[in-house]
């Protein structure tokens, strides 16, 4: 028997409701990185306001931001479209709105899952109505085919199957955040 990976030590606890491991916690890392490289170029002299939507992008924004070698600045946005659920209801609301102003800024949303890509859309339009110089978009993850609203994103880290995923901030009821890769999920919402 081969030795247990982080992955695998740190899904124990929850291994009746984890599927296969979808993106293993050394290629988020790495993909971060890849990421942080090409933003800190693409905005070399205009350092980005980076806009966490929470929760679930929390652990890839803050991991993000320490990649990028610029002075960010960082502000939090919650938005809800589950509830409970495992799919979107496709009803957005905000729950927590910016702190800063937007006018001339150079905005990077830093989203955790784009599906539906409705959330996401509505997003966009919000902020952009706040006229900030540019405004772009760095997800973590994209599910193929669940695209409902055509999307152009500047940063992608992964393109993955439609399964529902939790882990690296991701959750189902509030539960396995605090995984560090990302899992097919496979037990009871």
């Amino acid at each position: 028997m081969g030795s247990l990976s982080r992955d695998d030590f740190t899904a124990l606890w929850a291994q009746d409701d984890l599927g296969e491991v979808a993106v293993s916690a050394k290629e988020i890392a790495d993909r971060v990185s890849e990421l942080g490289r090409q933003i800190t170029q693409d905005y070399a002299g205009r350092p980005p306001l980076l806009v966490c939507v929470l929760k679930g992008a929390v652990n890839f924004m803050a991991d993000l931001m320490r990649a990028i070698e610029l002075p960010v600045e960082i502000d939090f946005m919650a938005v809800s479209s589950y509830g409970a659920a495992t799919k979107t209801s496709g009803v957005v609301r905000i729950v927590k709105d910016l702190d800063v102003d937007l006018l001339n800024r150079d905005v990077l949303i830093v989203e955790d899952v784009v599906d539906s890509g409705l959330t996401l859309n509505y997003l966009r339009q919000y902020l952009g109505a706040r006229n900030p110089q540019s405004l772009e978009v760095c997800a973590l993850l994209v599910k193929e085919g669940e695209q409902r609203v055509a999307q152009s994103l500047k940063y992608v880290g992964f393109c993955i199957p439609a399964d529902f995923v939790v882990g690296y901030g991701l959750d189902v009821n509030e539960r396995y955040r605090n995984l560090d890769a990302i899992y097919t999920f496979i037990g009871e919402a």
